[in-house]
């Protein structure tokens, strides 16, 4: 889309976010497109861990629209709701080109940055939805209908009832993105919703089986124990 779009060059590309906030740093770019859900690192915490000096312009990519209205709006130079065609994509680099044009924006940026850190270190902004690719086709799942996830290496199970999605994310990424309300992890490779479990059944060596409502068994690992129990209350 960017080949349109002759006084652009580009200066780099990066599979994750923690990529990003090298490249970032390193190549110095006057504008950097930004998603929202990365590997690694998350866009919220690429802009915690780069500051709020002297960044880039952001126009922030995402596929969850309460994102872009709720967080980046008065923030951002501008966000593509993804899907986006080319159109959308022009209207974008029109109003890049517009901003760069005027010498106050810049000053104006920095400060709603500043503001817009402070906002995401003061409250986080947690998914409501995940985008789940499906024979070509992206659905929107809620959070709240997901029972567990599953690590599977670079990639991630979503079960969710009789269904199991998997999505191109690490455990760990993903869990930084998720309520510590609603979803605990109990495992190295496994995160549950806690409104799902129904039963602990203990084992041995500080373990428990997690017993969910649909019957599917986890295991917690020793490491969580503190954390389990710290959320779901002592047994009386």
């Amino acid at each position: 889309m960017l080949l349109d779009h002759p006084f652009v060059e580009i200066v780099g590309e990066c599979r994750n976010g923690k990529e990003a906030v090298l490249s970032i740093r390193e190549k110095k770019p006057d504008l950097v497109f930004l998603d929202v859900q990365m590997p690694e690192v998350d866009g919220f915490s690429a802009l915690e861990a780069l500051g709020g000096t002297a960044l880039p312009q952001i126009v922030f990519v995402t596929a969850y629209e309460h994102y872009a209205i709720r967080a980046f709006e008065s923030a951002a130079l501008d966000y593509l709701l993804k899907p986006f065609d080319q159109l959308r994509f022009n209207k974008t680099m029109s109003r890049v080109y517009e901003k760069f044009a005027d010498p106050v924006h810049a000053e104006t940026y920095q400060n709603k940055i500043a503001a817009l850190l402070e906002t995401l270190g003061q409250k986080r902004i947690y998914l409501e939805r995940l985008a789940v690719k499906i024979e070509g086709r992206i659905i929107f799942l809620k959070t709240s209908e997901v029972d567990w996830i599953q690590a599977d290496d670079k990639y991630v199970l979503l079960h969710a009832g009789t269904k199991s999605h998997l999505v191109r994310q690490t455990l760990g990424a993903l869990e930084r993105q998720l309520d510590p309300q609603r979803f605990l992890r109990i495992h190295r490779s496994a995160i549950v919703n806690i409104e799902r479990i129904k039963e602990l059944h203990p084992m041995f060596a500080g373990e428990y089986t997690v017993v969910l409502e649909n019957g599917t068994q986890v295991t917690s690992s020793r490491s969580y124990k503190e954390k389990l129990f710290e959320i779901l209350g002592k047994p009386l």
